[in-house]
């Protein structure tokens, strides 16, 4: 009776002295994170101030000094700091010009392609240091053409303008930015005959529809000379070392070989202004454009031509092998070092970036201060947490040249080891949250919305605001071009989410994306990018603290269910059989709710302590199994004449980069037999659904664990 009472006394004492003197449970610090006390929206405003002093494109001086501000943030949080190197092959303009002709009898007009600075610009001291504007890796070249109007440059657009029997062979065509891609604009272009493309800034898309509508600086509209700049790239990372990492001494294919691939274009391009735009499209002749082509409420009347005006387009770039520079911090996990958490933005802009990309940037730097401010007061992650800043983004776009090049490095250490990749890029450029993501994270990223404080009213939580601006699905996904989580979910298959407020912005890309346009109207108070850290830094923290790895598979299935239903009901008349996939779903979905119940049975086992000391390993493999599933999705050789692109859920259309698209094998395969309608291009699409169902099938084999 009296060892008993002793053994009894001895475990209350150490169930007391284990309350009294163990740390504080996670959810503790998560919550701090996100709380007042630790947000600092002066900081984020010093942050993005001194990283936008100056335009600072990959491969420049400035780009390299703003490296190094990150690098010494870091490490003066005590983040494991150290700079990553590539050597790539980047371009510049060497020289460009255009003139248009508005008929033989009449002198040529020559456009200055400038944009202005403005009474009071306090960036006009340096605004000689932005590049002057062009398409990076544009083909070189001098043309001359009649002009045609052709939209946004869609392949529909060319479609339209076949039914109107206009001819694109031999011109150069005059496409408005929006809808798609601008690498895709030329693409298009060239692939209907264009010898040319010059692509422009509608006032009805960016200037505010005309009118009496004012632009920057007293407004947020793109002023009549703005000029959205950026790549036309369609390749992999670094076009020299396509499928490999960009290391000193590595192997390069020739320049030669880059032109040939198909990833550059063939013919030249130029960005425009709208006001030249506007200028060449008064001297388009023939038959007026649909109402749905036609511009801003005071625009000219929109024809499609050809002609009668003639463009000579030239443009020289030169193509630089360049040192980029990923900056990298690591937070060591002290249970799972070698499972990681990893943030993600990168550095590189056309011009000063206050949005695009540096708002994100600031956003990284502030979740990296509140975490040394959480390692301050006790906590240790679980998992590692790697915060990465990328460079050279710009170049890329969809294959983002930095992030491209480190993942194609670790590609094999990454499969085993990456949990998720979390995205910021442009973190503010307005109101409203948005969120995209790999649908295991959908409930993930919902929680924490649900945590966080709407910064534009105090009264509601981020989610609040979020379920009442959506009139679409809440959470979009990541399929389409655009940022760095592409090579991380496209090529080998890591869960991934993308966050930001604010949706397109008027100044894309252009000179007037700075500061003072991020004080005026994107976050004047700061409080937004704020939000921001607190969300995206808060997923991460439950990604890399939680023991059971917070997924959800059922949902995922739920979306592949709701997207197969929608091609199935597209191509009903077809023949094609969507059941093996409608049998891969099911099977998803039973490997879902089985993991789901297998993860509340060990959270609810008695005997807590030692059972979990026991089953360690369970929930080890529980949580491989969990981390595992997406890699399924990918298949080792890739998409048809796409093979970079490894996962067959979420990839860009062929025809648009910036589309988002579910199953884009079948989707790409259903385009191509509409267009061919033969049975053997019918026979492709069947093939494409039996691709996409063992696919699915291979993911729910993960998520049982059990070999069949």
């Amino acid at each position: 009776m009296l060892k008993t009472t002793g053994a009894t006394f001895l475990a209350i004492a150490t169930s007391f002295f284990i309350l009294l003197f163990s740390p504080p449970p996670k959810s503790y610090y998560h919550s701090l994170f996100i709380s007042s006390s630790l947000s600092d929206n002066a900081s984020i405003s010093h942050h993005l101030r001194t990283l936008t002093r100056r335009p600072h494109v990959a491969g420049s001086q400035a780009n390299d000094e703003a490296a190094s501000y990150v690098l010494s943030t870091l490490s003066a949080c005590n983040i494991k700091a150290h700079i990553v190197s590539y050597d790539v092959l980047l371009t510049y303009p060497y020289s460009r010009s255009l003139t248009l002709t508005p008929s033989p009898s009449e002198p040529p007009i020559t456009f200055d392609l400038k944009q202005e600075i403005y009474e009071g610009d306090p960036y006009a001291d340096v605004a000689d240091e932005v590049l002057p504007t062009n398409h990076a890796y544009a083909k070189s070249g001098s043309v001359v053409g009649p002009v045609v109007y052709v939209n946004y440059g869609r392949v529909e657009d060319y479609g339209t303008l076949k039914e109107m029997g206009v001819n694109v062979t031999g011109t150069v065509v005059l496409a408005r930015y929006g809808e798609i891609y601008r690498g895709d604009i030329v693409m298009n272009a060239f692939e209907a005959g264009a010898i040319g493309a010059l692509v422009y800034t509608d006032r009805k898309d960016y200037g505010g529809g005309g009118g009496d509508a004012k632009w920057f600086p007293d407004d947020k509209w793109m002023p009549p000379s703005g000029i959205q700049v950026g790549t036309v790239y369609n390749g992999s990372g670094d076009p020299t070392t396509p499928g490999w990492a960009s290391s000193e001494g590595c192997e390069r294919v020739s320049i030669e070989e880059v032109e040939s691939s198909g990833d550059v274009p063939l013919i030249p391009s130029m960005p425009i202004s709208g006001a030249d735009g506007e200028t060449i499209l008064r001297l388009i002749g023939g038959q007026i454009a649909k109402d749905n082509w036609q511009g801003s409420i005071d625009a000219p009347t929109y024809r499609v031509g050809p002609g009668p005006g003639v463009v000579n387009l030239e443009y020289n770039g030169k193509q630089v092998i360049a040192t980029i520079q990923n900056v990298m911090g690591v937070i060591e996990g002290v249970e799972e070092p070698d499972r990681f958490v990893i943030l993600g933005n990168h550095r590189d802009a056309w011009t000063f970036g206050a949005v695009d990309p540096n708002s994100g940037t600031a956003a990284l730097l502030e979740v990296a201060q509140r975490l040394q401010k959480l390692q301050r007061s006790g906590w240790k992650p679980r998992r590692t947490i790697i915060l990465c800043n990328w460079d050279a983004e710009e170049y890329g776009l969809y294959f983002q040249t930095g992030s491209t090049e480190w993942v194609e490095e670790n590609r094999d250490l990454l499969a085993s080891r990456a949990v998720a990749y979390l995205n910021v890029d442009c973190a503010v450029s307005g109101a409203g949250f948005h969120a995209s993501g790999t649908p295991q994270l959908d409930d993930l990223l919902k929680q924490a919305a649900q945590q966080v404080q709407d910064p534009d009213n105090s009264s509601q939580t981020i989610y609040e605001q979020w379920i009442q601006s959506t009139e679409s699905s809440l959470i979009g996904r990541l399929g389409g071009a655009g940022s760095d989580y592409a090579a991380f979910l496209q090529h080998i298959g890591v869960p991934a989410a993308d966050m930001r407020f604010g949706a397109e912005y008027p100044v894309y890309h252009s000179m007037y994306d700075d500061y003072t346009w991020m004080e005026k109207f994107g976050d004047p108070m700061f409080h937004r990018n704020v939000a921001v850290a607190s969300v995206w830094g808060l997923v991460a923290l439950r990604l890399a603290d939680e023991e059971f790895l917070p997924f959800n598979y059922h949902s995922y299935a739920l979306e592949l269910q709701k997207r197969a239903e929608d091609l199935e009901n597209e191509i009903s008349d077809k023949g094609i059989t969507f059941s093996p996939l409608f049998k891969s779903i099911e099977e998803l979905s039973k490997a879902a709710r089985k993991i789901n119940n297998q993860k509340k049975e060990i959270k609810e086992a008695k005997g807590w302590t030692s059972m979990r000391r026991n089953d360690h390993v369970k929930v080890r493999e529980l949580n491989d199994r969990l981390m595992m599933a997406e890699r399924a999705f990918t298949d080792r050789d890739g998409l048809l004449r796409r093979p970079w692109y490894k996962h067959l859920i979420y990839a860009p259309s062929r025809h648009n980069d910036y589309g988002s698209t579910s199953f884009p094998g079948i989707d790409d395969a259903i385009e191509n037999a509409k267009n061919l309608n033969t049975a053997e291009s019918w026979h492709v699409v069947q093939h494409e659904v039996w691709r996409v169902a063992r696919a699915v099938k291979h993911a729910s084999l993960v998520l049982d664990g059990k070999l069949t």
